[in-house]
């Protein structure tokens, strides 16, 4: 590895040997550090993405910015009341009450309950078609509330609506702001797409926070699955023969899909937990249960992946003598992000307006990701899902540390930044011909429009 001038190679830890007592290791400490000293030195180096669309008329960019600015005060108290008030997943009550409240204080009669779901929320300002979409959420994370940073994302949604909104008898066609519920494991634009929500949009824009900005970012697609092996139950002791472990099928299960990693794309994960391992040592647990997540880069991938967990849960059982009781869609299945480039570059011209450098796709590495369900919303209209540095790069979302950052200085900032950049972005669709063709185009081209049931229908059994 080439040297980065003022960081130190890694070096080997020449410590004492530590007892099986003491507290887990920091994992390669020197790697990591001089691996992120390289990613900022190469996120300095990168050129941002640029588009050839002119995008909305100057009169109206600058109103719309000044739209966004003068609500600053409103949209980052709107950010913080949701970061210290975090609820999970379909039971974001209170965010969405005060969502509507920021909405109706600005003349505006949003719709809760849309779609069916109690806490997804629906407004919209003009009528017709071009159609944007601009999707907020608002669920935190268990036991760290906010480290997802969905806080900024609720914030900088409803500034971006607000703001178009003003302009829309001049931009044409229609914004709408479209609260997504449960991302965090619950698939909530699923449900909505189901219910016929992202029908008759032209195109689909939100933002996520991350460490770094980037206008094509890598999401990986998600299967979660849960597993439950029923065996019979005796004494451990006295009486094994009699039994049938499930532990022991979890167990077995749990091996077989570790053995996977070392066959599959570098660009798949899988993770799992135990969720029930039997209740005391002297019975033969008769149930035990698992929950796995698979993620690839790729919908044929993410398929295939599934597939051959399948037929682990399957060799599991019958090594075991229990019987497989499988749960394929405890949240509905999240492909990966298809990024409009079109509408991508658009943003990332906006964002520059205030200072920032939304980057390619290829700067960040492809492995500092996760999985939305936003995924389900671009393959079925054109959409963006780019990240908004709020933290430094080393801080990843999902980590206590990373909650702390979405109430901070930066991030307040960062609303402001990228409530201006999605407003932006909506209106350059609303106004530029010629992007929503292009986007359309590519969209197309790409693979045009999928139903994520059928991509994995039959890899699961469905």
């Amino acid at each position: 590895m080439d040297r980065i001038e003022g960081v130190a190679s890694p070096a080997m830890d020449t410590s004492s040997p530590r007892s099986p007592y003491d507290p887990p290791t920091t994992p390669y400490p020197g790697m990591v550090a001089a691996r992120f000293a390289r990613l900022e030195h190469d996120l300095a180096d990168a050129e941002p993405e640029h588009s050839d669309h002119a995008g909305a008329p100057a009169e109206l960019v600058e109103r719309i910015s000044a739209a966004v600015t003068d609500r600053a005060g409103d949209l980052v108290a709107l950010s913080h009341e949701i970061h210290a008030n975090p609820e999970l997943g379909f039971r974001e009550h209170a965010a969405v009450a005060t969502v509507a409240r920021v909405l109706e204080a600005a003349g505006h009669a949003p719709e809760i309950g849309a779609y069916g779901l109690p806490t997804a929320l629906r407004a919209v300002a003009g009528q017709g078609r071009p159609r944007v979409a601009i999707l907020a959420e608002y669920d935190a994370l268990p036991g760290i509330g906010h480290a997802c940073g969905h806080n900024v994302i609720c914030a900088t949604a409803v500034g971006a609506y607000l703001a178009v909104a003003e302009a829309i008898d001049e931009l044409g066609g229609a914004v709408e702001l479209i609260g997504c519920p449960a991302e965090e494991g619950g698939g909530g634009k699923e449900l909505i797409a189901r219910e016929g929500g992202f029908d008759g949009i032209d195109a689909a824009i939100m933002l996520h926070p991350a460490g770094f900005d980037v206008a094509e970012h890598t999401w990986l697609g998600v299967q979660q699955v849960g597993v439950t092996y029923h065996g019979r139950a005796a004494h451990a002791a006295a009486m094994p023969y009699l039994g049938r472990n499930a532990l022991d099928a979890v167990v077995a299960a749990y091996q077989g899909i570790a053995a996977m990693r070392q066959h599959m794309l570098s660009s798949d994960r899988l993770h799992g937990i135990i969720t029930d391992g039997g209740s005391r040592p002297n019975i033969v647990p008769d149930r035990a249960s698992a929950q796995f997540y698979l993620r690839s880069a790729e919908p044929a991938a993410l398929a295939e992946l599934s597939g051959r967990a399948r037929e682990v849960f399957e060799a599991a059982a019958l090594a075991t003598g229990t019987q497989l009781e499988t749960d394929w869609e405890p949240c509905p299945v999240y492909l990966p992000v298809r990024n409009n480039s079109a509408l991508a570059a658009r943003y990332a011209e906006n964002v520059a307006r205030r200072g920032r450098r939304a980057l390619p796709a290829g700067v960040v590495p492809p492995e500092f990701t996760g999985s939305t369900d936003l995924g389900n919303v671009s393959v079925r209209v054109p959409a963006i899902h780019p990240t908004l540095a709020i933290a430094p790069p080393e801080v990843t979302i999902h980590a206590p540390e990373f909650a702390e950052w979405a109430a901070s200085p930066r991030a307040d900032e960062g609303t402001i930044d990228g409530a201006i950049g999605l407003a932006l972005t909506a209106a350059d669709v609303l106004a530029d011909a010629e992007l929503r063709a292009d986007a359309a185009r590519e969209f197309t081209e790409a693979g045009g429009r999928l139903d994520p049931a059928e991509v994995l229908g039959g890899a699961t059994g469905h």
